[in-house]
């Protein structure tokens, strides 16, 4: 019998998942603000299919509301960054944050992409629709290795091509920005209303 000396998991992919407390006041304010956003224009064309996605940096705005969701989005990837690496020091770095509001309705979703040139994305769910059955609102995340597929016959979940889940309202999630991700169409009459947003960190220049 031979004896294990190690196990490791390697190129491991982290994600992690948060819940944002007392959200349903700060949803209805968000609500709010996203209807003004719509009323002054009619967004940007990105991954987003047949919904609506706003211009610019959402994280720019002094609304209460977006601010509160820009401080649970830095506290979230800082945390992320400190479960990597022990030693991560936020104070080294100049974090970058930049922000945008999907508003997806019937039909809608946000096709297969991932988000070069940043860290961390995340997304915070300001509404989602209740569903009984099927896949509307979820995400999905698919593995960036390749040649997976010879893998299924182990049946092992660490090999796995895709992976998807429906978060609840209330609740921020936050995925390396290399992860190719997509939404799956809304099914429901109802909206699906998120924030998403990259966070890049950069090194200040010395004098």
């Amino acid at each position: 019998m031979i004896e294990q000396t190690k196990y490791q998991k390697l190129f491991s992919t982290p994600l992690i998942r948060f819940k944002v407390p007392d959200c349903a006041v700060l949803n209805a304010a968000l609500l709010m603000e996203a209807e003004q956003m719509r009323a002054k224009s009619t967004g940007v064309a990105k991954s987003n299919r047949g919904g609506w996605h706003s211009e610019g940096n959402l994280f720019e705005s002094d609304a209460p509301s977006i601010q509160r969701v820009r401080e649970a989005a830095k506290d979230a990837v800082f945390q992320l960054s400190r479960k990597i690496n022990a030693n991560f020091n936020p104070e080294e770095f100049n974090l970058k944050l930049f922000a945008w509001m999907n508003a997806n309705p019937t039909g809608g979703y946000n096709a297969p992409h991932t988000h070069p040139g940043a860290h961390w994305s995340g997304v915070y769910y300001v509404a989602q629709p209740n569903v009984d059955e099927g896949s509307s609102g979820m995400i999905e995340f698919i593995d960036p290795r390749s040649d997976l597929q010879h893998w299924k016959i182990l049946g092992a979940s660490a090999f796995q091509q895709k992976r998807t889940f429906r978060p609840s309202v209330g609740e921020l999630i936050v995925f390396p920005s290399y992860l190719m991700h997509w939404v799956h169409p809304n099914q429901s009459d109802e909206e699906r209303v998120t924030i998403a947003f990259n966070a890049t960190f950069r090194r200040p220049k010395k004098n």
